[in-house]
């Protein structure tokens, strides 16, 4: 069991959440503190609950985020400071981020800005962007407090330091002032914390004892000595030894692998214990990461720089080695012995020639970690029944580095890492020694030997690196289908990083005093090849209109105000679906999904199963007592796959058993045996070949193409492809669902369209009753597709009569749920000499998955925005939806969008390239202006694009920024820089709001049926009846279409008392009101449809007003406009990129909260950001997904927001056509992250101009390092050519 198992389920502590149970995503964060006796001090450390196991807690205390405050006592500045500087959103993230701030201050009450960075690596946030959150914290920082309005001057020490640029921007009314007050917070007193217990201390200071720990599957031991641990070995020699649990509990959580015997070596002092020796430094197995940077560090401040190479090394890796909370745990042998072929660690250690002892009953024995330690994938040289006792980290001569590359900086697994090593001949540059180490080139970490043999006795130079890189391309093959793909990218980067590395040998070897021979230097345009990654710490603004001087102090419209639920999920109080209390009689379920993408179902064995115990019930399609047919708008799916699967992940079953962990060991048992089906369709390009699309396919058109084609003075034709994005909401689907045992009547606490499963279950609408308190995250990704989770379990409950719940683990609900369709975009456009574009004909293909969804909306939303802001004379669009063998695609920020504008900025940018003309002229001289039609023949009225435009320009320096970005890049080979300037314009459509809160509230569902709920309560008087009396005459429908399930007070707040013998006139007024208010509304459409029945006018859906067949009408209310600014730079030798800069000015019409306005801009931003240059969703060829938790799949971090951010709200820009005349925000902002990819795309030209490379190119979407990479084409990428399509099996496909 778990610490966050015990704390949720034993204790009801529910403050601490589960996101992905890997470690990944920081919000099961809690504090552990442990007395050390061999320091004699009292050690607190951040650790993932979802990872420690209970049994390893022996002598701890751990603190929880209900421990340190509450609204109802007293909140911690922590929690005071994060909620009220608008740092939390939805609220599921924020009390592991609350908990990793509050472990840091505990050990350091005024930390660095750097010290705070570091210790958020492990945590993540969706919503907001993060921004607000280091605002928050940067307060507690000693560089970056407050000084609670001591300054002398004007304003407040925070937004001093950006005092002029506010003055450029500044006009009458607009403020500068900061979103919250840093005066008004709690000061941090430390002497006020939580005291460590002392009979812990007490008990600390006793000698270890051994502990045993007997589980249903697994045995604990925990022994007191070395001796004991060996004997123990010797008994159990396949036993793994323990001690964070960051490998172990993550194989057997997800690979499901068993192992019988776990020993946990954590208290044993041998190896424990570090001790310095001739050579270097000795660290015990179990020393945690955290200790030995700590030593590390220690070191290379007091030793001369050139003993210390190989500690710097260390320390270089460890700064990105996974979260703070996973380094606070694993231990350095943890890390050796896993012998994972991408180890961060690994290849420094076979690099430096490190020493390991290895000791058994047997004795003692010393191993150098060199090629033949790793005998094979994930095994090493030691015996059964040996251990690692400790490894020799050696002091250094002078030429040691170590790289590591990977998708995202923080917290990431590696793609590359390397560590190199070179001796010269004494008083030369004669090579001696070498040694270049490698993982992720092989299955195991390997030495380039063949390449290190030529390079011995050979002079450091040029020709030697020629020479080299050219050994290093024939040594370092990888088969083109090899695990992990990105073949190409993985051989160039290592040719790549020993570039780098023989630069920084170069650049070493000239800095010498008096040397005996001839050594050039770098080149100066070379030297930034050779710097360390790094990102100064960010800095912001946000500039809106304050409200004006007379308005009432008690109007909040306009005024920053807190998010109502900050502080209650600041403090772990803030209740969320399965912090619901549990059922004495409830039950768990977990989903049983098919393996295979195309198949028909030949048998389900469940014996097996059933044998697990606390299982009840194995539910499936044969159970459903309603229809297995479902969707959102067209019903082409099921609850259950019944006889045939169309996806891996489609939901075939569920087991129901007593605890989460039975059902879910129980669902791992099910065994389905499957015949294949052909073909197997995963991508578009499968699609397109096999004609594999939904109906209709849509068009619109506007001009005329021939003519606009012939008027151009230049045609040119592309394509790109848009990777899907997954929603990543830090709350996975759940749902507990409540048989109320009569009528079919079910009570569902979950997000979800209950007709959905009324159907499935053969009851009317109105006999189910779904109630939402919060959610942790949407993102549209619970607006249909959490049905697929709901109905299972409403099914489920049916069938047992009994509460169920299930809470998708992250694992699972990636890999069910779909995600952002991913688009292929093909375009033809004409254009004159200078950009202007006079004839566009573009083609989208979008992935749909196994069934509609919501999916014909999207591309149609997507064809609304194919000319994102400019105004094209001839134009048509083209929309194909294609089917596949994916889970259903879906909803999600943007619905289709930023897909279809992302296309457009395409071919502006090779517009721009092939006129040679500034991307940003090409864009403004195409730009809408007022009072022009849209494709759609929509007039643009209330147009703001070009006052953002304006605006974004002045806020951004733009032009000087510009003219620094073009010094830089002629200054620097191996790093460029690029800025790029991207609009949006984003439609709104209305939706009407049909139903009023009155004493009494009516639903009328589209089955026809209706749900009655008022302010009385029934105690046998027959309130109930004479309700649905009156319901029944006012509407003109039988009473048994009318259903009443409860009085409650989240329908109808404020009610009378049931008493004085007025109920029956009260409420049954309020009942004719209501039912009068909805027959009037209903009056349109029966004018419609005279003849028509009951069921016939309730069920009318709203579309958009337009016609596709006419191209006309009004499919938006409105549009919102903004335009972004963004700075980048790259690495041309890694791919990796730096958010330098970004500037968005967001029209929001008249803001009703600028604090919660400008956190929408910058949480769609950031999600944004992720779309385009992080998140890839990555598939086998057999429809697999293997990007299935944060492991693998990369949302942004701390360390992506943009180091310099501001974010302005467009001024006196009403919109009369909202509520207070503001405008959506939600999803509008999303898109002007493409201003990242598109100055992202700046820099790969600049690079490539470098290799003599002009002219349009394609870069695919998301702009990740390897794409970046291999678009930076040089003599380096030219040794190592991609294998010919066609000719193998590659391990991912891009869908």
């Amino acid at each position: 069991m778990t610490l966050l198992i015990f704390l949720r389920r034993k204790l009801s502590l529910t403050g601490t959440k589960l996101g992905c149970a890997e470690g990944g995503c920081g919000a099961c964060t809690v504090m552990v503190s442990r007395f050390n006796p061999h320091h004699n001090q009292i050690i607190h450390h951040a650790v993932n609950a979802c990872l420690a196991p209970l049994c390893s807690l022996h002598h701890c205390a751990v603190t929880t985020v209900e421990g340190i405050g509450s609204v109802a006592s007293k909140l911690h500045p922590v929690q005071e400071r994060i909620a009220k500087a608008h740092g939390s959103q939805c609220g599921f993230c924020t009390p592991g981020i609350v908990m990793s701030m509050y472990a840091l201050l505990r050990n350091s009450p005024q930390p660095s800005m750097q010290d705070m960075e570091e210790a958020f690596q492990g945590n993540l946030c969706r919503c907001t962007g993060y921004r607000p959150i280091l605002e928050g914290y940067k307060t507690f920082a000693k560089e970056g407090g407050c000084c609670r309005s001591r300054r002398k001057g004007n304003g407040c020490c925070l937004t001093s330091a950006h005092e002029e640029e506010h003055v450029s921007v500044s006009t009458t009314n607009v403020t500068c002032q900061q979103l919250f007050d840093p005066s008004e917070f709690m000061p941090l007193d430390p002497t006020q914390e939580i005291i460590f217990p002392p009979e812990l201390i007490s008990l600390g200071k006793q000698p270890p004892r051994s502990l045993r720990f007997i589980g249903e599957r697994v045995l604990w031991i925990q022994p007191s000595s070395l001796n004991e641990l060996l004997e123990l070995k010797a008994v159990y020699p396949a036993a793994k030894l323990v001690v964070g649990n960051t490998e172990v509990g993550i194989e057997m959580k997800f690979k499901n692998l068993l192992y019988p015997v776990i020993l946990a070596p954590a208290y044993i002092q041998e190896l424990s214990s570090i001790q310095y020796t001739e050579n270097g430094i000795e660290f015990g197995a179990s020393v945690t990461l955290t200790m030995l940077g700590k030593k590390l560090h220690e070191e290379v401040n007091k030793l001369p720089n050139y003993r210390t190479e190989v500690f710097q090394a260390i320390l270089e890796q460890l700064r990105w080695f996974a979260g703070q909370q996973i380094r606070n745990v694993a231990a350095i042998g943890g890390n050796i012995m896993t012998a994972s072929p991408i180890s961060d660690l690994n290849p420094v250690f076979m690099a430096a020639g490190c020493k390991l002892t290895l000791t058994s009953k047997e004795g003692k024995r010393a191993l150098q970690m060199d090629d033949k330690f790793f005998s094979g994938y994930r095994k090493t040289a030691l015996k059964p029944e040996e251990i690692l006792l400790s490894i020799e980290i050696p002091y250094t001569k002078k030429y040691f580095s170590a790289f590591k590359q990977s998708t995202r900086k923080e917290d990431d697994i590696a793609t590359i890492t390397c560590g190199m090593n070179v001796v010269f001949q004494q008083g030369s540059n004669i090579v001696k020694d070498i040694k270049l180490s490698y993982g992720g080139i092989a299955p195991t970490t390997v030495l380039a030997t063949a390449t290190c043999n030529r390079l011995i006795g050979r002079r450091w130079g040029e020709e030697l690196m020629e020479d080299a890189c050219s050994s290093l391309a024939e040594e370092m093959t990888l088969s083109p289908s090899a695990p992990g793909g990105m073949v190409t990218y993985r051989r160039t980067l290592a040719i790549s990083l020993f570039f780098k590395f023989y630069l920084t040998v170069q650049h070493k070897l000239a800095q010498m005093v008096k040397p005996t021979y001839v050594c050039l230097n770098v080149k100066p345009n070379y030297a930034s090849a050779i710097e360390l990654f790094h990102v100064d710490s960010p800095t912001s603004v946000q500039l809106y209109q304050a409200v004006p001087p007379g308005q009432s102090t008690d109007d909040m419209v306009g005024r920053p105000i807190m998010h109502l639920s900050a502080l209650k999920q600041a403090t772990g109080e803030a209740v969320y679906c399965d912090d619901i209390p549990q059922y004495e009689n409830g039950l768990y379920l977990a989903l049983v999904t098919s393996t295979k993408a195309h198949a028909y179902i030949k048998s389900i064995e469940t014996d097996d199963a059933m044998a697990v115990p606390g299982v009840v019930t194995f539910v499936s399609a044969k159970d459903l007592p309603g229809s297995n047919k479902t969707g959102p708008a067209v019903c082409d799916e099921t609850v259950f796959a019944d006889n045939k699967v169309t996806c891996v992940g489609h939901i075939v079953g569920a087991i129901v058993a007593d605890t989460q962990a039975h059902a879910q060991t129980a669902a791992k048992a099910v065994k389905i045996s499957y015949e294949e089906i052909q073909p197997v369709i995963i991508t578009i390009q499968d699609a397109i070949t096999n004609q594999s699309f939904y109906q209709p396919v849509r068009t619109i058109e506007k001009g005329d193409l021939a003519k606009g084609f012939h008027e151009s003075d230049n045609i040119l034709e592309g394509e790109i492809h848009i990777g899907g994005q997954d929603h990543f909401y830090l709350e996975t689907n759940c749902t507990l669902a409540v048989p109320q045992g009569e009528d079919g009547e079910m009570e569902l606490f979950v997000s979800t369209q209950s007709a959905l499963v009324a159907k499935a279950l053969g009851v009317p609408a109105s006999h189910i009753v779904c109630r939402v308190k919060r959610m942790g995250g949407g993102f549209g990704g619970k607006e249909s597709r959490s049905t697929i989770l709901s109905t299972v379990v409403a099914v489920a409950a049916h069938k047992v009569k009994r509460p169920v719940r299930c809470m998708l683990d992250r694992d699972e609900d990636m890999l069910v749920s779909g995600g952002r369709h991913p688009f292929f975009g093909r375009y033809k456009v004409g254009f004159k000499k200078n950009g202007k574009v006079m004839a566009l004909d573009v083609t989208y293909y979008s992935n749909v998955g196994n069934s509609m969804d919501l999916s014909l909306s999207i591309m149609e939303r997507a064809l609304f925005h194919m000319d994102n802001c400019y105004n094209i004379p001839h134009i048509r669009g083209t929309g194909y939806m294609c089917k596949t063998n994916l889970p259903s695609n879906t909803a999600f920020r943007g619905f289709g969008g930023p897909q279809g504008m992302m296309v457009s900025e395409s071919w502006i940018s090779d517009v721009a390239l092939c006129c040679g003309v500034p991307a940003e002229q090409v864009r403004e001289i195409n730009l809408y202006k007022q009072g022009e039609y849209t494709p759609f023949n929509q007039c643009l009225d209330q147009f703001t694009i070009d006052r953002c435009w304006k605006e974004c320009v002045n806020i951004s320096d733009f032009h000087q920024r510009k003219a620094r970005v073009e010094l830089y890049n002629k200054q620097h080979r191996w790093t460029k820089r690029g800025l790029s300037i991207v609009p949006t314009k984003f439609g709104i459509s209305f939706t009407a709001i049909f139903l009023n809160q009155a004493g009494a509230l009516v639903h009328l569902y589209t089955d026809g049926s209706v749900l009655l709920t008022h302010g009385g309560t029934e105690m046998g008087q027959g309130l109930h009846t004479k309700m649905i009396q009156v319901a029944s005459k006012t509407l003109g429908i039988p009473t048994s279409k009318i259903h009443i399930s409860e009085t409650s007070t989240n329908t109808v707040p404020n009610t009378s008392p049931t008493a004085a013998s007025a109920s029956s006139d009260l409420n049954g007024m309020a009942v004719y009101n209501a039912c009068q208010t909805l027959l009037q509304r209903l009056d349109p459409y029966k004018a419609r449809n005279p003849k028509g029945s009951w069921e016939d006018w309730v069920s009318i859906y709203v579309y958009l007003g337009y016609d596709f067949e006419t191209n006309s009408g009004h499919p938006f209310n409105y549009f919102s406009y903004g335009v972004a600014v963004s700075e980048v730079e790259i690495d041309c030798l890694t791919g990796s990129h730096k958010n330098l800069h970004t500037s968005i000015v967001m029209d929001v019409g008249k803001s009703l909260n600028p604090a919660l306005d400008i956190g929408q801009v910058e949480g769609a931003f950031m999600q944004g950001v992720g779309l385009f240059t992080l998140e890839e969703l990555r598939y086998s060829p057999q429809g697999y997904l293997y990007t299935r938790g944060p492991g693998m799949y990369k949302i942004p971090a701390f360390g992506d927001i943009p180091t310099e951010l501001k974010v302005s709200l467009l001024r006196d820009a009403p919109n009369e056509k909202a509520i207070f005349s503001s405008k959506a925000v939600g999803e509008p902002p999303l898109f002007l992250a493409a201003s990242v990819f598109y100055a992202i795309k700046d820099a790969i030209t600049a690079a490539r101009a470098e290799s003599g490379l002009s002219g349009p190119f394609r870069l695919d979407s998301p702009a990740t390092p390897e794409r970046i990479r291999n678009a930076c084409e040089d003599k380096f990428t030219k040794l190592c050519p991609p294998p010919e399509p066609g000719t193998y099996t590659p391990w991912d496909v891009r869908v």
